[in-house]
């Protein structure tokens, strides 16, 4: 929905199950009217639409795609951001690592993200800009020697420059301006922001500026601007409090740079707090949120520097002594505290007090998808807690 002149919210679909077309018009079909009906009964609604690479395949066979649009008109529903990131299955199975497959060194990675982008620009109405959130590259883990990270990053990034110029060629067919969002997450090739403006400078800068001078005859500048252009960032909230990295730092930082936020992805990680004297009931509550299908890395901040854990269990299970963890599990952004146990629900009341005053960028999603593997107590019929999270969301901008 549009809450400013050029403020958009909405929630990610990744949260529904479906892994073929079928099934994700389905889920969609079944929850986004009712939510929509009390979160933005007078105005349209805009999906932050996931779709796996089965799906998308389907959604052009057929009338699917004219059904689609159709369904969406009739509902007063409209289509302005997508999640590119996971590929496959993304429920009911082991996930983990493999939400990273195929990663940027791939083709099929390519020519998921390019096929998603033609259909964007099918269903995103005129005048508003969309954008598609990515895979930071790949898992940092998968490649073993510098020279195997090196060549990610640079084969991550000559992929991604074909995208940015299919999104030049698409801004001048359909005058519909569209950029790739990379989200960068604990294990993932980019972290955090001064990894961020590495990939810039180091690989996406300068083989851009060569790319485009060959595609384009443009000069330096020139390629420069159209690379961050058309390649932004997410800035998802919970990733970025992983790293302990502050909102108002960090935006200073990429605008420093030119470098822009294609979309924000509000989301909250659990922040676990040791004070000496309940460990046992703080280690007790935090197992709760061990579960098999997504990675749940928890990070650290010791005299300035941020360790990483590779996933919940390792740290369960030897229970070291910690002042403050904080641990990759989306919780509900209404939530500030869970028992003993708290939320970073405080960063993204950060990022709505700075982007009331600096509109860094016009997409929100929120972005919690953990609803099916939260600890009992947690769980509640999943369109109210959508329509909770969005009306705190609204409460707060």
């Amino acid at each position: 929905m549009q809450l400013q002149e050029k403020l958009h919210l909405t929630y990610c679909t990744n949260i529904h199950p479906g892994q073929d077309w079928k099934s994700t018009f389905e889920s969609i079909q079944k929850h986004v009217p009712g939510i929509k009906k009390e979160v933005s009964s007078n105005q349209a609604f805009g999906l932050g639409l996931r779709l796996s690479n089965k799906a998308s395949e389907e959604l052009e066979h057929g009338s699917n795609m004219s059904d689609f649009k159709n369904w969406l008109a009739d509902n007063n529903l409209y289509v302005f951001t997508m999640n590119g990131f996971p590929y496959g299955n993304f429920h009911n199975e082991r996930v983990k690592d493999m939400v990273h497959a195929p990663d940027w060194t791939t083709n099929d990675r390519l020519s998921y993200t390019k096929r998603l982008f033609r259909q964007l620009s099918e269903l995103l109405p005129k005048g508003l800009n969309g954008g598609i959130s990515t895979s930071p590259i790949t898992y940092k883990y998968w490649h073993k020697s510098k020279e195997e990270t090196e060549k990610a990053f640079e084969v991550g990034a000559k992929h991604m420059l074909q995208v940015a110029y299919q999104l030049f060629e698409l801004e001048n067919t359909t005058g519909k301006y569209m950029h790739l969002d990379i989200e960068p997450e604990p294990d993932g090739l980019l972290e955090n922001s001064d990894e961020v403006l590495h990939f810039y400078s180091k690989y996406l800068v300068p083989l851009g500026i060569k790319f485009f001078e060959n595609k384009l005859g443009l000069g330096a500048l020139e390629a420069e601007a159209l690379v961050k252009k058309y390649i932004t960032v997410c800035y998802d909230i919970c990733h970025f409090s992983l790293a302990f990295e502050e909102p108002v730092e960090t935006f200073a930082k990429f605008e420093e740079q030119n470098i822009r936020v294609g979309k924000i992805q509000v989301s909250a990680a659990l922040k676990i707090v040791f004070n000496g004297t309940n460990d046992e009931l703080i280690w007790g509550e935090l197992s709760q949120f061990n579960e098999p299908t997504y990675l749940h890395q928890v990070t650290e901040k010791i005299d300035g520097v941020v360790k990483t854990f590779s996933d919940l269990p390792l740290v369960l299970k030897n229970k070291g002594s910690h002042q403050e963890l904080r641990a990759h599990y989306h919780v509900p952004i209404f939530l500030e505290k869970y028992g003993a146990l708290f939320s970073t629900q405080d960063h993204i009341l950060k990022t709505i007090e700075y982007i009331k005053s600096n509109p860094v960028s016009e997409h929100l999603e929120i972005e919690t998808y953990t609803w099916d593997v939260l600890p009992t107590d947690l769980k509640q019929d999943l369109s109210v807690s959508i329509i909770r999270e969005i009306e705190w969301l609204k409460s707060h901008l």
